[in-house]
């Protein structure tokens, strides 16, 4: 096996997540592209993402960014509601959403994600459906629906232990959950993941069907290698999971003074693709070089035991393809009965996960366990 540099990893996604990437000039985004094409083997059919909240967007500034290579735009819709969005401190409204949506399709994008939030304090259900409703009549090729969670330091969050907004309807948002899975299916996307549903078309000009399930976040769920780049960013490589400084100014700093060498000397696979199938064969004197940039405040060695148990807890996120017994028997040497009988035995006696088809060949959250995976889940933690 021979040894390979960090410009020869190869790469196919690259994604500019939150804070509001949209909220940096244009020009940056192509610095940022250039340096990933010179630094890496960027596939040829790469998925490129970009997060961006309507308010931020204008067409010169979509055309740029269509021009420079980014192929996936996701935007932060939230809702269609005025108080809604004011109560997420979300400046921009729907009509920005609108125009948004519009300025992108002039621009030659032809892969959008609509970000809503369900389960909001004193959120109803009609204005739930109506901001889904109009988020269908966009007819973007993906959504993300997310249940709001109150985290601690938010605004939200400190208004809610003050009692100033009432707690989040738990029952509330099953049920809301409930009817934007069963209209969603109504509209042909497809529940492909416990928070998001893809809409595969099919080309008028030649009948092949497109794939627009996010490729990147697939990544995460099947606990594949990804590297974290920038500020408060984090990676899982070669069995490390890294993270980086939060503060943007002490990255640059950590950056500038250090030397990006920790992914030098990592022998290269047979096949190219296994870097991301097989992650910890590849040597475990080489994996203990490997501890992310010089901007990283923290990185932790990933046991076999807790790789497995986050490969369960993260594959069973995919409602529809779950984990695979061949694929987690060719990366662990075990099958998922072998190394989870007692927890699968328990599940599936309480209907919260079933074998598809029944000879066994993937395990996957039934219905029930869509709406409780949270109860699955804590299964897998050892």
């Amino acid at each position: 096996m021979s040894t390979w540099n960090v410009d020869e990893l190869p790469v196919h996604t690259v994604y500019f997540g939150g804070g509001t990437p949209s909220l940096l000039p244009a020009a940056g985004i192509q610095l940022i592209l250039d340096e990933v094409s010179e630094n890496f083997h960027l596939s040829d059919n790469a998925e490129i993402s970009l997060e961006a909240n309507p308010g931020t967007l204008s067409l010169d500034y979509l055309k740029d960014l269509r021009n420079f290579g980014i192929n996936r735009l996701s935007l932060g819709m939230q809702s269609a509601h005025p108080g809604e969005l004011a109560l997420l401190e979300r400046e921009h409204s729907y009509f920005d959403v609108i125009n948004s949506f519009t300025w992108a399709r002039k621009s030659g994008f032809d892969n959008i994600n609509l970000d809503l939030i369900f389960g909001l304090p004193e959120q109803s259900v009609q204005t739930w459906k109506r901001s889904l409703e109009l988020g269908l009549g966009l007819h973007p090729e993906h959504f993300s629906l997310y249940s709001l969670t109150l985290e601690h330091g938010t605004p939200i969050g400190s208004w809610s232990a003050k009692g100033l907004i009432s707690q989040p309807d738990p029952d509330l948002a099953a049920d809301m959950f409930d009817w934007a899975s069963e209209r969603l299916d109504k509209s042909n996307y497809t529940h492909y993941e416990i928070s998001n549903w893809t809409n595969n078309k099919t080309s008028p000009a030649n009948g092949h069907s497109s794939e627009f399930s996010c490729q990147h976040n697939i990544q995460y769920w099947r606990n594949l290698p990804y590297l974290g780049c920038g500020a408060g960013a984090h990676g899982y490589f070669h069995g490390v999971r890294t993270a980086n400084v939060l503060s943007p100014v002490a990255y640059i700093q950590r950056m500038s003074a250090g030397k990006i060498d920790q992914l030098r000397g990592i022998d290269q696979p047979t096949h190219i693709e296994e870097i991301s199938r097989f992650p910890d064969q590849l040597g475990s004197h080489h994996q203990a070089e490997f501890r992310g940039s010089p901007a990283a405040i923290n990185s932790e060695r990933i046991g076999r035991q807790t790789e497995m148990d986050e490969t369960m807890m993260m594959g069973l996120r995919l409602v529809q393809e779950g984990v695979s017994n061949q694929a987690f028997h060719d990366r662990f040497g075990i099958s998922l009965d072998e190394g989870y009988s007692e927890q699968i035995t328990l599940l599936r006696s309480q209907g919260l996960v079933e074998w598809v088809p029944e000879n066994s060949a993937s395990l996957r959250l039934a219905r029930k366990g869509i709406l409780l995976a949270n109860r699955v889940f804590v299964e897998f933690i050892s």
